[in-house]
C-alpha cells in the first residue's frame, strides 16, 4: 500500500492516507461525472465505494464517459465502473447498485459524503432532501456544452435552483473530466481531514474568447 499511495503520502502523510480506508462513499449516476469521480476517488484510497445507476451504457455515452469501451454497450454502468475500480486498485471496494436513488436510499448503509452526477434536477432535489434527513454532506455537480458548476451542500439548500425536468443541451468530453475533477478534489480534501470551502457554488465556463471564467456564489440556507 504504500508504495502505491506514495505520492499521496508525501503530500499529507501515511497517518492520513490510511484514514481513508475507513470512509465510505456513495456516488448517484455512473455516467460522464460519476465514472470519472470514481476513478479519482477509488485510486486515492477510498476505502469503499457505492455506485448508484440503473442504466446501461450506449454507443453515444462512451466519447465523455471515460470507464466504458464499445464493447461495454449494454452493460449496467455502475457494474462496469465496479469491476474497473477494483481491477485498478486492490485498496478499494466498490459495490453496483442497478437501481434509482429511491431505492437506493432504502438501504440500511451509511457514508460519510453523496456525490451527485445525475444528469437532472428533480434527482439532485431529492439528494439534497435526503442529505438533509440523514445529516451527511453532499456534492453537487453539473457540465453542460463548456460550462459546468459544483458545490459542496452542507448547511444551504439545493432549493436556490428552479426545479423542472428539461433536456440538456451537447456537450464536450473535456468539462465532464474538468467538472468530475472538482468533485474529487472537494471529496478527497472533505474525507482527509482538509479545510473545503463549503455552501459555495463554483461556475466555470469558457467564453467566446476562449477564457476560462469562474464564478463564486454564496448558497443561502
Amino acid at each position: 500500500m504504500k508504495e502505491y499511495f506514495k505520492r499521496q503520502i508525501q503530500l499529507w502523510g501515511e497517518e492520513t492516507q490510511m484514514s481513508l480506508v475507513d470512509k465510505k462513499v456513495a456516488i448517484i449516476g455512473c455516467g460522464g461525472l460519476g465514472s470519472s469521480v470514481a476513478i479519482a476517488l477509488g485510486s486515492s484510497g477510498i476505502g469503499e465505494i457505492y455506485l448508484v445507476d440503473f442504466d446501461k451504457v450506449s454507443v453515444h455515452n462512451i466519447h465523455r464517459q471515460i470507464a466504458f469501451k464499445v464493447e461495454d454497450e449494454d452493460k449496467y454502468k455502475a457494474e462496469v465502473v465496479a469491476k474497473l475500480l477494483m481491477d485498478r486498485s486492490p485498496y478499494v471496494k466498490a459495490k453496483a447498485f442497478t437501481e434509482s436513488f429511491d431505492e437506493f436510499k432504502k438501504r440500511d448503509i451509511k457514508y460519510d459524503l453523496i456525490i451527485d452526477a445525475t444528469d437532472n434536477l428533480p434527482s439532485r432535489a431529492k439528494i439534497d432532501e435526503f442529505s438533509k434527513e440523514v445529516g451527511v454532506p453532499w456534492i453537487y455537480g453539473a457540465v453542460e456544452e463548456f460550462n459546468g458548476q459544483v458545490c459542496f451542500f452542507d448547511k444551504s439548500s439545493f432549493g436556490a435552483f428552479k426545479v423542472m425536468p428539461r433536456q440538456p443541451a451537447g456537450i464536450a468530453a473535456p468539462i465532464v473530466m474538468f467538472i468530475a475533477s472538482l468533485e474529487a478534489n472537494l471529496a478527497l480534501r472533505y474525507l482527509a481531514g482538509l479545510d473545503v470551502q463549503k455552501d459555495l457554488l463554483y461556475y466555470l465556463y469558457f467564453n467566446q474568447a476562449g477564457e476560462l471564467v469562474m464564478q463564486k456564489f454564496q448558497m443561502s440556507k
